[in-house]
């Protein structure tokens, strides 16, 4: 099983231009023998930092737009991974869409939005495709524990995690460090496969990010369930991963469980004691 990630960029508000290059990744993967490709968060409609520019690019999974997005896979065999700005009535959602050959398999939504206009997702689906089941992560959501403990126990053997990085130059090595450290958690505590998959900014002006100047530097990449990777991306540019995974891999476990199952179901009532404790402590 193949799978893989288009380390592109992403015009802000540009629907056309983004449309364009997620049929170009996708005739890549093609042509890779690639079965499962992702691109970055929001990657078909930028990531803006504030909420005029977001629901201005952003549009309903039954929208006009999201057919679009839908016959473009039609024409490819890799099932796609891709993020968008989504609309749900009155409600703005940072939403990744999962679809293969013309057919939408379904939708999650970040589960830890810190953009304060966007609505937190609360479903957690795990999907099915020539035998690999798989769940999806976004960006924050890989540096939480439950996210990826919940998407395992349902069976998730892989987790895709879109990204959309433009960190400041002063912290960027500190960010560096503890997304590497927070991936190879997720991996080894729950014996899956993460596949951090970012985004990169060549041109500042097409960002969307207005209230800071930073760096989108890329560094994609697929972490094993022994916290090894297997392939990363050059920095700084775009460019194009892909690896051959082991869908039956022997898994880390305890008492057939994984270390994340088993720890959780230990030690949850000391957790709750020590929570408990904390609050009185705080108040």
């Amino acid at each position: 099983m193949k799978i893989g990630h288009c380390q592109y960029e992403s015009w802000n508000g540009d629907f056309e231009h983004n449309l364009k290059r997620f049929e170009e990744g996708l005739a890549k993967a093609d042509a890779e023998g690639v079965t499962f490709v992702s691109f970055p968060e929001c990657f078909l409609t930028g990531y803006p930092d504030t909420e005029e520019a977001a629901r201005k690019g952003a549009f309903s999974i039954d929208s006009e737009k999201a057919m679009r997005v839908l016959d473009a896979t039609s024409r490819h065999e890799a099932l796609a991974i891709v993020g968008f700005n989504e609309t749900r009535g009155s409600d703005l959602y940072n939403t990744v869409m999962v679809a293969h050959r013309g057919h939408l398999k379904g939708t999650y939504s970040k589960c830890t939005a810190y953009q304060k206009f966007h609505r937190q997702g609360r479903e957690f689906p795990v999907w099915e495709h020539l035998g690999l089941s798989f769940g999806v992560v976004i960006c924050s959501d890989g540096g939480y524990i439950e996210p990826a403990r919940i998407l395992a126990l349902k069976g998730a053997k892989v987790i895709f995690a879109p990204h959309f990085n433009y960190i400041r130059a002063e912290g960027l090595l500190d960010h560096f460090m503890k997304v590497r450290a927070d991936h190879s958690a997720r991996a080894v505590e729950n014996g899956v496969y993460f596949v951090r998959g970012n985004n990169v900014v060549l041109d500042q002006a097409k960002s969307g990010i207005t209230r800071n100047a930073g760096i989108g530097y890329g560094d994609s990449y697929v972490i094993d369930p022994a916290g090894g990777i297997l392939v990363r991306s050059r920095r700084h540019q775009e460019d194009f991963i892909a690896i051959e995974v082991e869908v039956d891999h022997e898994q880390d476990s305890m008492r057939g469980l994984s270390k994340s199952a088993w720890s959780y179901r230990e030690f949850k009532p000391y957790l709750d004691e020590a929570l408990e404790t904390a609050k009185k402590v705080k108040g």
